[in-house]
């Protein structure tokens, strides 16, 4: 029998699940505010865990804690955005690098079984699941790299990414998911080969290549300027290229 903290653990992650699903489903735009109150009434629970719900939303760059006003969905400007993946895309090189040289067969192993679990998540309506799995599958990349520092600094800089509002752009064109979920599988395969070869240099450029693909959705669905999004591509790949 579970106790009662197991179970409190439990609701809370049931009320933060369900608000991630109402968000990227667009039910909650960048801007709007969660009202405790009327949500813990919605779904008939206390406010405590729906208080702990919003805390792990903040937590994971979904929304944002205004002083003395509450928690409302996180609207992101132009510079943050960019800012976010120029920053996105520099560490995803170099954990892919430090990640394919010391990633262990158990890590590996890891990595798959998140892929495998993904593969199962495929519709529409489970594409809170999807997401989270591909941020844990992201997470277990930083992890390989062994290197604390660069973990912590990836976990912030992945929460201020806004992959949240490319994933509420598949609700706005469902025709796009399955191409999308069948494009995240491939590049994920390919940092998994990459690592499996232990090829550093194969691993950076997939992993770049990956975190590109997410820069043409912040283009063509969010609107944000492709100059800008070139200017950050080119000045990462002048620096590794420099590196070498």
């Amino acid at each position: 029998m579970a106790s009662i903290l197991e179970t409190h653990k439990i609701l809370k992650e049931e009320i933060f699940d369900a608000l991630h699903r109402q968000i990227i489903a667009g039910k909650y735009a960048p801007g709007d505010w969660l009202r405790q109150e009327d949500i813990a009434s919605q779904m008939g629970v206390s406010m405590t865990p729906v208080r702990e719900a919003f805390d792990l939303l903040v937590a994971k760059g979904i929304a944002e804690r205004v002083p003395y006003r509450g928690v409302r969905v996180r609207e992101m400007n132009t510079k943050e955005v960019i800012e976010a993946y120029g920053l996105r895309l520099i560490l995803e090189a170099i954990i892919a690098h430090e990640a394919a040289t010391n990633i262990t067969p158990e890590q590996v192993t890891r990595l798959k079984k998140i892929m495998d679990e993904m593969d199962r998540h495929v519709d529409l309506s489970e594409m809170p699941q999807e997401r989270q799995l591909s941020r844990e599958f992201h997470a277990a990349i930083a992890e390989a790299s062994g290197n604390a520092l660069l973990i912590q600094l990836y976990t912030i800089v992945s929460n201020a990414f806004p992959d949240w509002l490319l994933y509420e752009a598949l609700y706005r064109k469902p025709e796009l998911v399955k191409s999308s979920v069948t494009q995240t599988h491939d590049e994920h395969s390919a940092i998994l080969d990459a690592f499996k070869k232990g090829d550093a240099d194969l691993a950076v450029k997939v992993s770049i290549e990956h975190v590109m693909e997410s820069g043409r959705w912040l283009e063509k669905y969010l609107n944000v300027p492709a100059k800008l999004l070139r200017e950050q591509e080119k000045q990462v790949l002048h620096l590794i290229k420099k590196s070498k």
